[in-house]
């Protein structure tokens, strides 16, 4: 079989929960499909030696992520869908998303990516900790700093214990 034609397979299966995990990360559909196509074209290029080619598409995209946002921290500003004068209903789902969406933005990039592998991803800690090469601890810890940071951001979702309902609040 030709390399070529197991990526593509990979792809296949794997394109859409990749792209959500991309967006859910930059919060951006455009830098979204920038921040994928260049961690694509890594693996196509280690495409025969990896081992488990979604783990490190998750672990690349997040390690890439986080090298944006290094690159970009002295900006200020933050792109925004939603025009800061317009007022909504919290009742709406789509509203729900968007609160969600711009809480997520303003997290720090660790605390961002552990929230999204965690509970978008449903990676487990130690699934989690592993990609994020740190500790079991570590993840807790930016976890429950991420969890209360999207209680202050977004206080309809102040009385979650856990972020189960998040999911539902993105789709």
């Amino acid at each position: 079989m030709d390399p070529n034609d197991s990526f593509r397979e990979f792809m296949a299966v794997h394109q859409q929960s990749l792209m959500r995990t991309a967006y859910l990360l930059t919060g951006d559909p455009h830098l979204a499909e920038d921040l994928l196509q260049s961690v694509l074209l890594k693996m196509l290029g280690r495409w025969p030696k990896l081992t488990s080619p979604s783990a490190y598409a998750r672990k690349a995209m997040v390690n890439q992520y986080i090298s944006w946002r290094r690159r970009l921290a002295r900006v200020t500003e933050l792109p925004s869908a939603v025009p800061p004068d317009r007022s909504y209903s919290a009742e709406d789902s789509t509203i729900v998303r968007l609160v969600m969406l711009r809480a997520l933005a303003q997290l720090p990039p660790r605390q961002r990516a552990v929230i999204v592998l965690r509970y978008y991803e449903d990676l487990t800690e130690h699934e989690t900790a592993k990609l994020l090469n740190c500790s079991l601890g570590t993840v807790k810890s930016q976890a429950h700093h991420a969890l209360a940071r999207l209680r202050t951001l977004a206080p309809k979702f102040a009385d979650l214990d856990e972020l189960d309902d998040l999911k539902g609040a993105h789709r």
